[in-house]
């Protein structure tokens, strides 16, 4: 069972709050786009094999040229009070090895320098020395991990899948026969292109490891997949287009290596079937620990003493949203033990304690992301009470001797901040890394609620708003995307609830039926229902909010959503078109027809419809927005990326034609080079501009905005 849900706090930052002054807190401008733009990012921390310091880098945009750069932080964990060191290495992606090389990625030397793994000695007092290149390789090296006791590296790269060593010319691409610039693929390749990338048919990301000696990769590496044809895996690994460092882990003795790949070919778009691999590292084929089952298996998460290999798997083909249910493998018997199937929670992160007695896991539940204990004995799970008030988003969670974790934590009110916790106990934060920009941000309130929802479930919701603000304020509904997934108490540099907030409205979030964190019957529940339950939660909770709270003011409001959040828009378009002043629909789905026909990943719409469009059309048509756009009459601001192949932006331009058609008050918004996200710094600044412009347009009266 987990702790029941403590009650919402003022989510300032707690350090913001105890070091400003009252006064200074009453006059602390709100939040604006360049704020969140600007912000200070941290990113994931590495911990040496003693435990008594963390390297972490921190992320600073300029706030004029918007140019991004990376710094890299120690910060010593046995003293507190301690100041962060700025290093000397222009790199990132660190990491220590057991015999405390701090190793990370960095440009090589030379004109044709592309990016390399190199390593350093890291003094306590920061001073950085023998730094050195490991790896001299004839291609960019992606990602590495260092093997136990540091006698071997494994890295990842693009090239082709005929090649057995790195230097392989294969430079030579099928799928471009000339003379023309052309892209020429054969019908049963699979993906020809994924999420934001024309694919080269044959080139995968792939692991080599070589051994180091004196400092230095050597040799032509071992390809952990084997040769072609072998019985190994025809795949991406890392895992494409999110897979990283958790789709590698070496064994505890570092003589083998444990790896994620999901077939590639004509079955890839309508599979989710990732599979654990083993390899010992002799160059042959390796062998498939999760053959038996055809749905996803990942995290693969070695017990220090070398007993177990503990991993994450769902139970149903097809299905990106299944549960995640933590698997414990007996690596000298092959007996596999599915541990935490009685807890109704789908765990998105596994590692091990250093003497591999707990398992220490993150899960939503509710509107918080926390950690648990697992005890590998018999699967039970503990909820770990390591935040005074609400956990929010716990992450990157690195267990050290005695009980003792480090982890990162953010929230709705801040960023994210290194804290460690000493025996499993409440936390104390390391790192003040956006303190000074927060301190000077007018503070905003969150405050949870729910209420009784379709069919008479518990829906649960949040507002934020200013807190102090005086007066009443126009409501904005968010609808999240996914559906399968949460506006949870987390931060945000996209759709971040702070700073729409901050320009003086109420908004309002609603984990309607579909959302994670709430068992998987809830988030089944959407399938063949896009939009039955899901609108019906949200007419729900927004009448809910407004009840609660009555400064807002629900007849000024707008609504605002980005991918199913975006189909949501379109249909409330047609489904509820008399209800707000204005829509912000982004990368939305408008016609389920043309979307299947055009989106990439197929086992998506096949889960959510019940079968292909050909197969299950009716289904598709029931919840197709198109079909009500006579209804459509709400002025809506459309928002699409050309290199968005998730939803293409062709539904966003026909939405738009739509809304032209009935001559609707909108406008649109194409970004040329983002994909289904917006993430260049400029890019963001100008989406931010867009929305807030139009929500004071239909929400703020003349008197409001001069």
């Amino acid at each position: 069972m987990t702790k029941n849900i403590r009650a919402a706090l003022p989510l300032a930052s707690a350090l913001a709050l105890l070091a400003t002054p009252l006064a200074a807190q009453d006059a602390a401008a709100p939040m604006s786009a360049q704020d969140l733009v600007t912000m200070p990012r941290l990113g994931s921390p590495a911990v040496n094999p003693e435990g008594t310091h963390a390297v972490y880098a921190v992320t600073t945009t300029d706030p004029e040229s918007y140019k991004r750069t990376s710094t890299l932080y120690l910060r010593s964990l046995a003293e507190p009070d301690s100041a962060p060191i700025a290093l000397d290495i222009d790199g990132g992606s660190a990491s220590f090895a057991d015999d405390n090389w701090l190793y990370f990625i960095a440009d090589g030397e030379g004109d044709d320098a592309t990016s390399q793994v190199w390593r350093a000695r890291i003094a306590a007092d920061g001073t950085v020395s023998d730094k050195s290149q490991v790896t001299a390789l004839p291609r960019a090296v992606h990602g590495y991990s260092v093997s136990p006791g540091g006698e071997h590296i494994a890295i990842w790269t693009d090239i082709a899948r005929t090649c057995t060593a790195i230097d392989c010319d294969d430079s030579a691409k099928a799928h471009l026969p000339g003379p023309g610039n052309g892209r020429l693929y054969e019908g049963d390749g699979g993906f020809y292109r994924h999420w934001d990338s024309w694919e080269t048919p044959g080139t995968l990301s792939r692991v080599f490891t070589f051994p180091i000696e004196n400092g230095v990769a050597t040799g032509t590496g071992t390809a952990v997949d084997g040769p072609l044809g072998a019985g190994g895996p025809n795949g991406d690994t890392p895992t494409m287009p999110f897979g990283g460092g958790e789709d590698v882990a070496w064994s505890s003795d570092g003589k083998s290596m444990f790896f994620t790949a999901r077939e590639t070919g004509a079955g890839e778009p309508y599979s989710t079937n990732l599979d654990i691999w083993f390899s010992d590292l002799s160059g042959n084929a390796p062998v498939n620990l999760t053959a038996a089952n055809e749905a996803l298996d990942a995290l693969p998460t070695p017990s220090p003493d070398g007993q177990y290999l503990a991993y994450v798997a769902m139970a149903r083909p097809t299905y990106e949203a299944d549960r995640q249910v933590v698997m414990l493998r007996d690596l000298k018997t092959g007996v596999t033990t599915a541990l935490t199937s009685a807890f109704d929670r789908s765990f998105q992160s596994l590692a091990w304690t250093p003497d591999s007695r707990w398992l220490v896991a993150g899960a939503q539940d509710v509107l918080d992301t926390p950690a648990y204990r697992i005890d590998p004995r018999d699967g039970s799970v503990e909820r770990l009470d390591l935040m005074a008030g609400n956990e929010a988003r716990i992450s990157d969670i690195t267990p050290l001797h005695g009980g003792d974790l480090v982890f990162t934590r953010n929230s709705i009110g801040a960023p994210s901040e290194l804290y460690l916790s000493r025996d499993w106990g409440q936390a104390k934060p390391m790192t003040q890394v956006a303190a000074d920009v927060m301190e000077r941000l007018a503070p905003v309130v969150v405050e949870r609620f729910s209420f009784t929802g379709a069919g008479g479930d518990t829906v649960w919701g949040q507002i934020t708003k200013l807190d102090g603000h005086e007066g009443p304020m126009p409501a904005i509904l968010y609808v999240h995307g996914g559906p399968q997934g949460s506006f949870n108490d987390g931060w945000s540099s996209r759709w971040n609830p702070r700073v729409v907030a901050s320009q003086g409205y109420a908004v309002i979030s609603v984990d309607f039926h579909g959302s994670t964190g709430y068992g998987q019957a809830f988030t089944d529940s959407i399938r063949n229902d896009w939009g039955g339950k899901p609108l019906e939660d949200l007419q729900l909770g927004l009448a809910a909010a407004l009840e609660k709270d009555s400064q807002i003011d629900g007849t000024r409001a707008c609504a605002m959503g980005a991918s199913y959040g975006g189909y949501m828009m379109n249909w409330i378009a047609g489904q509820w078109p008399d209800r707000f002043d204005c829509l912000v629909q982004h990368d939305g789905l408008f016609d389920m027809r043309s979307f299947y026909y055009t989106t990439e990943e197929l086992w998506f719409p096949k889960w959510e419809f019940g079968g292909s469009y050909a197969e299950n059309s009716e289904a598709y048509e029931r919840w197709n927005p198109v079909n009500y756009v006579e209804n459509w009459q709400t002025p809506m601001l459309v928002i699409t990326g050309e290199q968005d192949f998730r939803v293409p932006y062709t539904q966003g331009l026909a939405s738009f034609t739509a809304l032209q058609e009935r001559q609707i008050p909108s406008q649109l918004l194409v970004f040329p080079t983002e994909n289904h996200w917006v993430l260049g710094a400029k890019n963001s600044l100008q989406w931010h501009d867009t929305v807030f412009a139009w929500l004071d347009r239909w929400l703020k009266p003349e008197s409001d905005s001069e």
